[in-house]
């Protein structure tokens, strides 16, 4: 089974939250319209930018069938969802549910309560998982800043190679661009090797890099298609400006707490997500205004994504 690799830009999508912090899954048909209207042609869901670690197990099914409802008219548009990173049977139950409802994929974190020994009970956790749902293509979720597990991804393709037939690649979030070519020339460039680092887009780009997944594609896909157009274009000054300015924007969620800042950006663009979940820190009102200031001083417009007057939900 040889599935064929994504390019382009894949968002990992905000959970939407009611102010109660239940699930707001009315938002998530005008969620999908903006990042379609934004030319983004994937989402990688209830993963680290979706709360998945703070969802519950039905939550997650909420999500995923709420996702599956408005998109499956597309074909072109690929739905994947992290099903787990803790418990295999857990995450054996969502993928299910995955299949059941016919998203394209599914993807796995390495455990990280208690983290595999050595790579073979990492490979041996995907291999359960996958197994699981055969027709559906598998990823291996490499976030080792979260996970603790940093073991070489070419190392697992080494193993995994050949024994997993829907095993389609790995969402690579980590800095290692020795471990990451290598793992995308890996037996003539076979697996899709999804980059996971907006604020690396342009660099990743210089090694060949074809689909990416991030957090930043939900509220600023017009900056990275402005980015990958002035590396075809072969303008690399251009390229490295425009890539600067995701770093300038990127910077603020460092400034305002977090991830949770993200939804913040969700909100100046019309599209009202809620807050995060204990343990994440939010911004107050007072802060969300200062936030607001920065956004202009760093000149996004042009930049960020755009909402269709009719789907706005603030």
């Amino acid at each position: 089974m040889k599935f064929k690799h994504i390019e382009g830009l894949v968002a990992a999508p905000f959970t939407p939250m009611h102010p109660d912090g239940s699930l707001n899954l009315a938002c998530i048909p005008a969620y999908y319209s903006l990042l379609k209207n934004n030319g983004v042609v994937g989402v990688f869901i209830n993963g680290s930018t979706g709360e998945g670690s703070s969802l519950t197990n039905q939550e997650k099914k909420n999500v995923i069938s709420a996702w599956a409802d408005c998109t499956a008219h597309d074909e072109n548009f690929k739905v994947m969802s992290l099903v787990g990173g803790t418990s295999i049977e857990d995450a054996i139950d969502v993928a299910k549910h995955c299949a059941k409802e016919k998203l394209y994929g599914v993807s796995l974190t390495a455990p990280n309560y208690f983290k595999p020994a050595d790579l073979n009970m990492l490979v041996q956790s995907c291999i359960a998982v996958a197994n699981s749902v055969p027709e559906t293509a598998f990823y291996y979720y490499h976030i080792p800043v979260l996970t603790g597990v940093y073991f070489p991804m070419i190392q697992l393709l080494n193993q995994m190679h050949g024994r997993l037939p829907n095993f389609a690649g790995i969402k690579y979030t980590h800095e290692d661009f020795m471990d990451y070519q290598a793992c995308l020339n890996f037996e003539n460039g076979y697996y899709d090797m999804l980059w996971g680092r907006d604020e690396n887009f342009l660099p990743a780009l210089s090694v060949g890099t074809k689909g990416v997944v991030g957090s930043t594609y939900n509220y600023a896909a017009p900056l990275y298609h402005a980015i990958l157009d002035a590396w075809q274009h072969h303008d690399l000054n251009e390229a490295r400006i425009l890539q600067l300015k995701s770093i300038d924007m990127i910077q603020l969620l460092g400034k305002y707490g977090g991830i949770a800042t993200g939804k913040s950006y969700m909100k100046l663009l019309g599209l009202d997500c809620g807050q995060f979940r204990l343990p994440v820190k939010n911004m107050n009102h007072e802060e969300f205004l200062l936030f607001k200031k920065d956004v202009e001083k760093i000149n996004l417009k042009g930049y960020l994504s755009e909402l269709n007057h009719s789907t706005k939900t603030t």
